[in-house]
């Protein structure tokens, strides 16, 4: 009763309900694969079966070569023969099921995680490292997976391997079932006591493992910054006080588990010798044979190695059910917002020739986990064949302002909206992104050729197009140059090339898109100014009814735009064409 009240109270207090709740979302990607899974359940039963037949030909081998069944030896012989490469075969079937399920299943929740994660809200999906979400991604996954066959199967397997066992002994000795068993309860009281513990100890591990992983990433990230800056030693201290921290909670988890598997070391060792003791006994006092003897031996040592396997997947349940809870975490957070998306396809049909207009009305915007407002009552427009700039010190808004234009951030009042030439409108939100290009201040060129690089906004671009689009970002006289022209190589985060080059390779990536709305947020800072004027003219003489809209600190282009409008303290106020020159001037 006291048993029962403490397993009440762990489901009260939710340790449990949270283990079922995560179980169950891993049961989610089992049962596409069930019928596999039934097969290697019923492999292993079988395999279980041999095994145990096997034991009992072996008793009557014994007995037989010790006279007293000696006319069935060569049947006896063939049957544990027969048994043991039955044995054999089944464990290479079930290591390449095992093997086949455990990557299927890794590469169905990896690419569902994924795709999850690159479609969940940013603001919600920022609070979260990189190195973190990698880890995730990776270890938890790979944990998971293997909980489809190391774990559930299992806990079946295992349960009709006691069972059976249990079984032959009680046929022959209920006594030795007896003894063979004394370490249940034993273990079933201390898995009880410990479960709470390991979960612990679980998420400690996996927390620092993420926090290693992120550091690492975030070193090789900004590996040039660390060398200039020449903070090598510094950040090879800080990879340190990480170590320590890893080095500790796995010692501890290790100490923890010494005390526990030496404790139940002890227990196993009374339980062999109490078996084998009583079995002397019986053999002497001629109630048993040297066979019987021999079976009882390999019985009970199975009997207890069955029961403490089927205890030892308590350790395992909890890790794989840690990891889902991790990965869930991620995976329950909220989508981005996807708005009218048929409108949105209508509008994206019918405004090709005559433009889009975005306006700002009314907006109020804070992050949400500050108090601090961004942008309060803001009023933007920019139409169709304009160029409109935002201007102002940093850290007021400009980057924000251009994150909502993306749909990335939720606004608190107010409307961002797209208004086509025909009346239709629609807000802003995730589904608007198509009908938006951008260039942001940081590199955004990833590995592989230039082409490679421009077609994954356009696919089926052609080399001419390519060569067009480069041209009128200015980067086709460094591209034209290179020994293998647009099919020549890009490093990583744009490696290999100066920052400007990066910039006017994804203004041409932009142009390649060729959107109605364009957005440059502080996508020339690295051109000089007669470039970076260049390349504006050379984007709206492409398309005359381009919207742009660019951030910018310098003042060098702002008599080219419509519009100027200043963010600070939260404000965006219209800036005059006097203001403007004056700017220019000032500069």
């Amino acid at each position: 009763m006291e048993f029962i009240k403490k397993v009440i109270k762990k489901i009260k207090d939710g340790t449990i309900k949270e283990m079922y709740h995560e179980a169950k979302w891993i049961y989610s990607y089992i049962r596409n694969y069930k019928m596999v899974v039934i097969f290697y359940i019923v492999l292993g039963i079988v395999g279980t079966f041999m095994s145990l037949a096997g034991s009992i030909a072996s008793k009557y081998l014994i007995d037989a070569v010790t006279g007293y069944d000696s006319g069935r030896i060569g049947l006896i012989i063939s049957v544990i023969i027969s048994m043991g490469l039955g044995n054999v075969a089944i464990s290479a079937v079930l290591s390449r099921i095992s093997t086949k399920i455990n990557v299927k299943v890794g590469n169905e929740i990896r690419a569902d995680i994924y795709d999850k994660i690159i479609n969940t809200d940013w603001e919600s999906m920022s609070s979260y490292r990189s190195g973190d979400l990698l880890n995730r991604l990776s270890g938890d996954t790979s944990t998971v997976a293997g909980s489809v066959i190391g774990w559930i199967p299992s806990l079946i397997t295992k349960s009709v391997q006691f069972v059976a066992i249990l079984s032959v002994i009680l046929y022959y000795d209920p006594t030795m079932a007896v003894l063979a068993l004394i370490s249940a309860p034993v273990t079933l009281l201390v898995s009880k006591v410990l479960m709470k513990r390991m979960r612990k100890f679980n998420k400690d591990i996996r927390i620092i493992s993420s926090e290693m992983m992120s550091f690492n990433q975030e070193t090789f990230s900004n590996l040039q910054s660390i060398k200039a800056f020449n903070l090598v030693n510094v950040f090879s201290n800080r990879l340190r006080d990480v170590q320590k921290k890893y080095t500790d909670v796995n010692l501890d988890y290790n100490r923890f588990s010494i005390y526990t598997s030496s404790f139940m070391s002890v227990v196993g060792m009374v339980v062999s010798y109490s078996c084998f003791g009583w079995g002397v006994y019986r053999l002497w006092t001629g109630h048993i044979t040297y066979g019987t003897m021999t079976l009882f031996l390999q019985l009970s040592g199975s009997l207890s190695g069955a029961f403490s396997a089927l205890i030892g997947l308590v350790p395992s349940a909890i890790a794989a059910t840690t990891a889902a809870g991790r990965i869930m975490e991620i995976v329950e957070l909220p989508r981005e917002n996807m708005k009218d998306e048929d409108l949105v396809d209508r509008i994206a049909v019918t405004c090709d020739d005559s433009g889009l207009a975005v306006e700002i009305d009314n907006l109020n915007f804070k992050y949400a986990d500050s108090e601090k407002v961004v942008l309060e009552n803001a009023n933007i427009i920019a139409n169709p064949g304009e160029i409109v700039a935002l201007v102002g010190p940093s850290g007021e808004g400009k980057t924000t302002t251009m994150r909502i234009l993306l749909g990335l951030l939720n606004i608190d009042e107010g409307r961002s909206i797209i208004k086509s030439n025909d009346d239709l409108e629609c807000d802003i939100s995730a589904s608007t992104r198509r009908l938006m290009a951008y260039v942001p201040q940081e590199k955004t060129m990833f590995s592989g050729t230039i082409a490679e690089n421009m077609r994954m906004v356009k696919e089926d671009a052609s080399d001419g197009e390519i060569i067009e689009a480069l041209t009128a970002a200015c980067a086709y006289d460094f591209v034209s140059k290179l020994p293998e022209g647009i099919n020549s190589k890009i490093g990583e985060r744009g490696n290999g090339f100066s920052e400007g080059q990066n910039q006017r390779l994804s203004i041409a990536r932009a142009l390649l898109r060729n959107s109605p709305i364009l957005l440059l947020d502080e996508a020339t800072s690295a051109l000089d100014v007669a470039t970076e004027r260049r390349v504006l003219r050379n984007i709206m003489s492409l398309n005359t009814n381009k919207t742009c809209i660019v951030t910018t600190h310098r003042p060098s282009v702002l008599n080219m735009c419509d519009r100027v409008y200043k963010i600070s303290q939260t404000q965006v106020t219209e800036v005059t064409t006097e203001e403007v020159e004056q700017m220019v001037v000032d500069f």
